[in-house]
């Protein structure tokens, strides 16, 4: 085979989707032990690249592994639920949550806090746990009904709805830090649980790109406030155009007392 083809061969190999692992895994490998005896200079640097990529890879699902432990301790539940928000913080538009049930013992490459991924993995991410997930539920609520309950109350409700859009019932939630009222599933409440739990960081990620979607939605209403960049955060210049335009109908009223 030629060095070209090799390269092209591997590109291929690496550029498949982390929905496909673990053949992905499977695939280096034979292409390193098919390639290992070829000493020729071009060879042998795309096999170090190929060896070093394997390696990425195989501390990759250790990390996601680990990202298991309250997965396996409620292991004799047949249906685990992750549940986040985003959107406590903003100064604009809703909360988002996200209910997500996985697979028994899946593994996501790469699957983290919705915070610590890039943009574009994340929209990665969304589509691999949207096609691979035994069910998914979304929950919001507006900046009207934050004003009106609170960001907490309207969490929880939130929280709730993204529940009852499950088409299965879940028989154990895991939530990221927060104890959801009036139910009757059993619950652990799991301090930055979306950096701990599989099952609550799928739901961070379904949460993040579905509010970021919402907002780049209504930056093409408001294109003053710049939602396609902040999202509806604080940002220096997003405050800036709040002060010299005054509130939009997405601004909650009760988070915008100290700038207008």
């Amino acid at each position: 085979m030629t060095i070209g083809k090799l390269r092209q061969e591997y590109k291929d190999i690496i550029n498949k989707k982390y929905d496909e692992y673990p053949d992905f895994i499977s695939a280096l490998d034979l292409f390193i032990n098919d390639n290992k005896d070829d000493l020729r200079t071009g060879v042998i640097s795309v096999i170090t690249q190929a060896e070093k990529k394997k390696n990425e890879l195989l501390a990759e699902e250790k990390r996601v592994q680990g990202m298991m432990e309250f997965e396996h301790k409620y292991s004799e539940y047949e249906y685990i639920c992750g549940i986040d928000e985003v959107g406590r913080g903003p100064l604009a538009g809703p909360v988002v949550t996200a209910a997500v049930i996985l697979p028994k013992d899946f593994i996501i490459l790469y699957l983290n806090d919705s915070k610590q991924v890039p943009e574009k993995k994340r929209d990665e991410l969304y589509d691999i746990i949207m096609d691979k997930a035994i069910a998914v539920g979304i929950g919001s609520s507006s900046e009207k009904v934050i004003d009106e309950i609170g960001i907490k109350n309207a969490n929880y409700t939130a929280m709730k709805e993204a529940i009852s859009k499950l088409s299965v019932k879940p028989d154990m939630l895991l939530v990221d830090a927060e104890t959801i009222p009036d139910t009757d599933i059993p619950q652990e409440a799991i301090i930055k649980g979306d950096a701990k739990s599989v099952s609550i960081a799928a739901a961070s990620i379904i949460a993040k790109v579905t509010r970021d979607r919402i907002m780049h939605e209504y930056d093409s209403l408001y294109p003053e406030y710049g939602f396609k960049s902040n999202v509806g955060y604080g940002s220096a210049s997003h405050i800036a155009a709040l002060k010299k335009y005054g509130p939009c109908d997405l601004h909650r009223r009760s988070f915008i007392k100290n700038f207008v």
